[in-house]
C-alpha cells in the first residue's frame, strides 16, 4: 500500500464531505515534522475558500470527520493551521505484515522505459584513480537503482582509446620504453602505460623549458615542442591505419584492458555493453558532414569545421579540426546517435565530472539543431571532484591516488581496525579475509556514495572506517549484529516466521515506518539519480535498530509472542538494510 495515497484518499473524502469537491493540487499533506505529534500533516489554507471559517476551525472539522470515518487514524492534534493526522498501532501492523509477505519489497513492478547510464568512461592512457572510483560507484549505484524503479537498464562504458592523450604513452614506450612489457616489468598493463604517459610530459617540459630560453613564447614552445609535434603526427598516422603505429596502439591498449579488467572486478562493477571512440568517431564525421550539408555548421579557412551557437548565449564550438581529426564533441554526437538508433531508448544518462558541463550542454544542442528530438532525453549527471587532505590530484604529473593502491589500503585499514576492535575474534583466515574486503570496499563506497553528487568531497579513508559513524562498517555491523541475534533464536529452535497480534511499542511502530517508507525512498533517489537518498536512509535505519536493541530485549524477552514479533521485525530490517546497500553496491556481512 502507498500510505501517502491512502492518507490523501481519506483527507479528501472528509474535506468533500464537508465542503464539497476539492482539487488534489489542494491537498498539501507532508509527513509530520519530528518534534509534533502525528504521522501525516494536511496544510489548510489552501482549502479556507471552500471552508470558510479560520484554519484552526477548519483543522479541526477536518479532524474530527477523518477519525469518525476512518479507524485507521487514532486521533489528531491541531497547530495554527496544520492538521497533524495521528496513524493506529493496528494500521501499522497491517503494514508489516505487508513488508513480511512481499518477497520482492522495494522492487517497483516493470515501468516499459529502456535507460542507458554510461559510466567509467577511461582513457587508455592511465590506470584508474580516486576520481574514477567515485564515478563508477555513481554510475552502478544509479544503475541499481533505476533497476529497482523497474526500469530497463543497459550499463555501458566508453572508452576513450584514441586521440592525443593516446599518442603520448605511446610515443614515449617508443622512445624510452626499451621493449617493457606487463610481463617483463611485473606491472599491471594500466599501470605501466601510465608511466610512460608521465614520462611524455616530463621530456615534453624539459623541451618547452629548453626552447623558452632559446628566446621563444611559451605558448609557440608548447606547440612546437619537437615531442608534442611527434606525437600529433602519429595520431595523423593512426588515422591513416598506419600498419605500425595501429599494431603498437593495439598492443598498448590490450595491456590496459586487461589492467582495468582487474580494477572493476575489485571496485563490484560491470558492465552490459562496452563502446570504443575509435570505433565511433567515424560516424561523428559523418554527422559532421551532414550539419555543413544543412547549414547547421560551417568551415573556416583552415579547413576547420564549427558551429556557432552564440545566439544561444554559449560561443563557437569545434566540430573537426583542421586536418581533418575528430574531436570528443565529434565522437560523442556519432556515438549518441547510434546508441539511440541501436536500443531504442526513452533516456540516456552520462556519469561525468562537472567539468564536463559545457560539453554536454553543446552535445545536447547540437544535435537539437541537427534535428533529434531525443536529445531532450539526455541527462548529464554531473559530479563534483574527490579531493585528499593533502589536496588535488593530478595524473599528468604522476600524483593520483591509484584505484589499486587505495582498494588495497582501504582492505588493509579495515583489517587493522576490525582486529583492534575484537571484530574478527572466532572468524577462520578465509572469514577474517572475506569480511576485511567487505568491509574496506563497503566503507570506501558509503563514504563516496553518501554526499550528494553536484558536491565536491574530501575522502579520509580512515574516517571512512569508523564502526560507529555515519559509515558503511556500521550499517554493516548493524546487519552482522541482526543476523548473530536470528541465529541463535534458530540454535534454540524459535520459530519467528509467523506471529500473532502484539501490542506496539512507539520505537516498533517507528521502525515499522522506516520500512514501509523503503519503496518511497528508493522512487525518490530514482527520480533525482541520488545514491545519497539511499545511504542515509540505510544509516538511519540502522541506527534507529541500535537504539531499539539498546533499550529493549529481544531474545530474552519473556513474553513469547511479543518475542517473535521483536525476532521478525529485526529479521525484516536486516533484509531492508541489505537490499538498500545493495542498491549502493555493498554487501553485507553475516558475520562481524
Amino acid at each position: 500500500m502507498n500510505i501517502e495515497t491512502f492518507i490523501s484518499n481519506i483527507v479528501a473524502s472528509s474535506v468533500e464531505a464537508l465542503y464539497g469537491k476539492v482539487e488534489p493540487s489542494q491537498l498539501q499533506i507532508q509527513k509530520t515534522r519530528k518534534e509534533f505529534e502525528g504521522d501525516y500533516t494536511l496544510v489548510t489554507f489552501p482549502l479556507l475558500k471552500m471552508s470558510r471559517k479560520s484554519p484552526e476551525m477548519t483543522a479541526t472539522e477536518i479532524g474530527e470527520h477523518v477519525v469518525a470515518n476512518n479507524q485507521q487514524i487514532s486521533s489528531f492534534n491541531v497547530i495554527k493551521g496544520f492538521l497533524n493526522l495521528v496513524i493506529s498501532p493496528a494500521f501499522w501492523a497491517e503494514r508489516f505484515a505487508e513488508v513480511a509477505s512481499d518477497e520482492e519489497f522495494g522492487q517497483a513492478a516493470p515501468s516499459g522505459r529502456t535507460i542507458m547510464i554510461e559510466y567509467s568512461s577511461p582513457n587508455t592512457n592511465k590506470p584508474l584513480h580516486l576520481g574514477h572510483i567515485r564515478n563508477n560507484l555513481l554510475g552502478y549505484s544509479v544503475a541499481q537503482i533505476l533497476k529497482a524503479n523497474g526500469h530497463n537498464v543497459i550499463k555501458v562504458n566508453l572508452v576513450n582509446d584514441r586521440g592525443i592523450h593516446i599518442c603520448k604513452s605511446m610515443l614515449a614506450w617508443q622512445l624510452y620504453g626499451g621493449g617493457e612489457t606487463p610481463a617483463s616489468s611485473g606491472m599491471k598493463g594500466d599501470h605501466l602505460v601510465g608511466k610512460y604517459y608521465v614520462e611524455f610530459d616530463k621530456h615534453y617540459k624539459a623541451e618547452v623549458k629548453e626552447l623558452v630560453a632559446g628566446g621563444m613564447s611559451e605558448d609557440e614552445a608548447k606547440k612546437q615542442a619537437p615531442i608534442m609535434l611527434k606525437a600529433q603526427e602519429m595520431l595523423r598516422k593512426w588515422e591513416a591505419k598506419d600498419a605500425e603505429v595501429y599494431e603498437l596502439w593495439q598492443t598498448m591498449n590490450g595491456w590496459v584492458y586487461d589492467g582495468f579488467d582487474v580494477t572493476y572486478k575489485a571496485m563490484g562493477v560491470d558492465f552490459d555493453k562496452v563502446y570504443y571512440e575509435s570505433q565511433t568517431y567515424l560516424l561523428g564525421k559523418s554527422l559532421v558532414q551532414d550539419g555543413l550539408d544543412k547549414g547547421v555548421f560551417f568551415r573556416k579557412e583552415d579547413n576547420s569545421v564549427w558551429i556557432d551557437l552564440e545566439a544561444d548565449g554559449l560561443d563557437q564550438k569545434l566540430l573537426l579540426r583542421g586536418d581533418g581529426t575528430s574531436v570528443y564533441m565529434t565522437q560523442d554526437l556519432g556515438t549518441a546517435l547510434s546508441r539511440f538508433e541501436e536500443n531504442k531508448l526513452d533516456d540516456m544518462i552520462y556519469v561525468v565530472g562537472n567539468e564536463q558541463n559545457y560539453h554536454f550542454q553543446v552535445l545536447k544542442l547540437v544535435l537539437k539543431k541537427l534535428g533529434y528530438e531525443w536529445s531532450d532525453n539526455i541527462y548529464h549527471l554531473s559530479y563534483g571532484m574527490v579531493e585528499l587532505p593533502e589536496g588535488k590530484m593530478k595524473s599528468r604529473e604522476g600524483t593520483v591516488v591509484d584505484a589499486d593502491d587505495l582498494i588495497e589500503d582501504m582492505v588493509a585499514t579495515a583489517r587493522e581496525m576490525s582486529e583492534e576492535l575484537g571484530k574478527l575474534d572466532g572468524c577462520t583466515k578465509e572469514e577474517a579475509d572475506a569480511v576485511c574486503t567487505m568491509v574496506g570496499l563497503g566503507a570506501l563506497k558509503y563514504f563516496i556514495l553518501k554526499v550528494d553528487p553536484k558536491k565536491t568531497m574530501l575522502f579520509d579513508p580512515r574516517e571512512s572506517i569508523d564502526f560507529n559513524g555515519n559509515t558503511g562498517p556500521f550499517i554493516q555491523y548493524t546487519h552482522a549484529r541482526i543476523c548473530s541475534i536470528l541465529r541463535k533464536a534458530d540454535e534454540a529452535g524459535i520459530d519467528y516466521k509467523s506471529h500473532g497480534c502484539t501490542e506496539l511499542l512507539g520505537e516498533e511502530i517507528e521502525l515499522i515506518k522506516s520500512l514501509a517508507d523503503f519503496p518511497n525512498v528508493v522512487a525518490a533517489a530514482g527520480e533525482n539519480f541520488a545514491p545519497s537518498m539511499i545511504a542515509a536512509y540505510a544509516y538511519d535505519l540502522a541506527k534507529t535498530f541500535n537504539g531499539y536493541y539498546h533499550d529493549h530485549s529481544i531474545l530474552r524477552e519473556e513474553n513469547e509472542e511479543v518475542r517473535r514479533m521483536r525476532l521478525m521485525l529485526s529479521a525484516q530490517i536486516a533484509r531492508v538494510i541489505s537490499r538498500a546497500m545493495k542498491l549502493l553496491g555493498i554487501d553485507v556481512p553475516q558475520r562481524m
